[in-house]
């Protein structure tokens, strides 16, 4: 059982980095394209496209996860694809006939437009969220991660088509096979539309690709049949909004909050970029977790009718929080040249010092996710809408009242608050209603000495940049080897299996 879940796990894993790096890969081409306004407003509208995925699929995706295991699947999954039809399509109409109200809402140029074609993404989108839960669910980790592969490297290559290939035809500088229909029917003052279209037509081509699952729907819908889904799910609207709040009002507040005159490097919208870029630091972390959430969910639910399902689910978060671990401490060991590779200019360099606290922030999140468990298998998802509720007012305070005088620094302080309240209540009350042996005294442990090592590793410093990548990773290999004393037993019988098979 651990061992499909690590299966997926690395599968998972592989599939959400290499999406992450053709994804960061769209970063250099748009700002290229683009001039900074045009790039802020792309970035605009994806940020809220987050906030509209939760209000489109209103915890039906949680939902199919926990009824999937309870009831006939088949079933399930029929009437939860209906009613997101249904709402997709209601949802989706208001907003298309509300676009010109939104784009004087926004005071952007073409907005309009960008609107309605956001409709009809969220729409799409929605809609093929249940066929993804559902191979999830059926163990089909290599077509997941196929689907998702094809409409990263789609979204890709349609962006390099329309926004470098099509305006180089169009002005003469260079000739396709295309050429003819680009010159008939690209419109160059369309410009950033194109990132939404390319988006949109990737997503329907995943749709198309999932063809099998959409035959396997019979439309369905009552309000007694799915009554219960919606009491699952309803509270989960509310947790996405809180989890939304968390994530994008660091870098909002920032820019409101910090005096210009703050930093010497620049203003406040400069020390933004510094805290953005030096937030890409935390993406190891972040790889990690939303491999492992995609893996764990269909887990836990499947695992939760077990007798013996608190102690793999303590086992479980044991040995999530040493890989998390060894995997902070590594790279902040590694920092002194992993920074120059992400962030490339030494102007950015002043905010090294909050990753880190970002790194733990987000070792705290999946913690989260893995003691959500206990409010999403016993249905009482109200408590997570609490939780995240919390979360957010954490988030927000801690913002207001840090970052006037400790800047981008209390911007992360905030994160780091906020992901270990939710975590920390969650445990509390997961203990209440749903007890689960955790080794509470071992995470506090590992969390105790890798915290050492994380300290010294930020604050000292060694003359000499080989000499100090020496040291820092003889601090790694140090934790490492104490890892490895405190949990020889799992060493010695990974060794033993690993020896049988040679």
């Amino acid at each position: 059982m651990l061992k499909k879940l690590l299966s997926d796990t690395v599968i998972y894993g592989l599939t959400t980095v290499l999406m992450k790096l053709i994804n960061y890969a769209l970063t250099p081409l748009h700002t290229a394209v683009f001039g900074p306004t045009s790039f802020g407003i792309v970035s605009l509208f994806y940020t809220y496209a987050v906030l509209f995925n939760v209000l489109y699929t209103y915890g039906m995706e949680t939902a199919f996860f926990r009824f999937a295991t309870k009831k006939d699947k088949k079933e399930v999954y029929s009437n939860i694809q209906s009613s997101l039809f249904i709402t997709s399509f209601i949802l989706s109409s208001a907003l298309w006939f509300s676009a010109p109200y939104v784009e004087t809402l926004f005071g952007y140029e073409d907005s309009e437009m960008y609107v309605k074609l956001f409709s009809i993404l969220f729409a799409v989108d929605t809609i093929i969220a249940i066929p993804f839960a559902s191979l999830r669910i059926d163990g089909k980790a290599k077509r997941f991660a196929f689907l998702k592969m094809s409409e990263v490297v789609l979204t890709f290559g349609l962006n390099y088509f329309f926004l470098v290939t099509c305006m180089e035809v169009v002005e003469g500088k260079s000739t396709s096979i295309f050429s003819n229909l680009i010159l008939e029917y690209f419109d160059p003052s369309f410009g950033r539309g194109y990132v939404f279209l390319a988006n949109l037509i990737s997503k329907a081509f995943v749709m198309f690709l999932l063809l099998d699952k959409f035959l396997e729907i019979k439309f369905s819908w009552s309000w007694e049949k799915m009554k219960p889904y919606y009491k699952y799910g309803f509270p989960l609207i509310f947790s996405g909004v809180a989890f939304f709040i968390n994530e994008a009002s660091d870098r909002t507040l920032l820019t409101i909050l910090i005096p210009d005159d703050f930093y010497s490097f620049g203003d406040a919208e400069a020390a933004m970029g510094i805290y953005s870029a030096n937030y890409r630091l935390s993406i190891f972390i972040t790889l990690a977790v939303t491999a492992y959430k995609y893996a764990a969910e269909p887990f836990f639910f499947s695992t939760a009718e077990s007798k013996n399902s608190p102690q793999i689910f303590a086992k479980v978060m044991h040995y999530f929080v040493i890989t998390l671990m060894i995997m902070v401490v590594g790279v902040v060991s590694n920092l002194s040249w992993i920074a120059p590779i992400v962030l490339k200019q030494d102007v950015y360099f002043v905010g090294l010092p909050v990753v880190p606290i970002l790194l733990m922030a987000n070792v705290f999140l999946g913690m989260y996710y893995n003691l959500s468990v206990w409010f999403k298998v016993t249905d009482k998802t109200s408590y997570g809408a609490r939780i995240s509720a919390i979360g957010a007012v954490v988030t927000l305070s801690m913002n207001f009242l840090l970052i006037p005088y400790i800047g981008f620094y209390g911007s992360a302080i905030a994160t780091f608050c906020c992901y270990f309240t939710m975590m920390a209540y969650s445990y509390y009350l997961g203990q209440k209603y749903y007890p689960i042996p955790y080794n509470v005294k071992m995470v506090f442990v590992y969390f105790f000495v890798g915290g050492m090592f994380i300290v010294i590793n930020t604050f000292v410093k060694i003359n000499g940049f080989w000499l100090n990548i020496f040291v820092q990773n003889t601090m790694f290999v140090l934790f490492l080897l104490f890892i490895v004393y405190k949990e020889k037993e799992l060493v010695n019988s990974l060794l033993h299996k690993l020896s049988n098979r040679i």
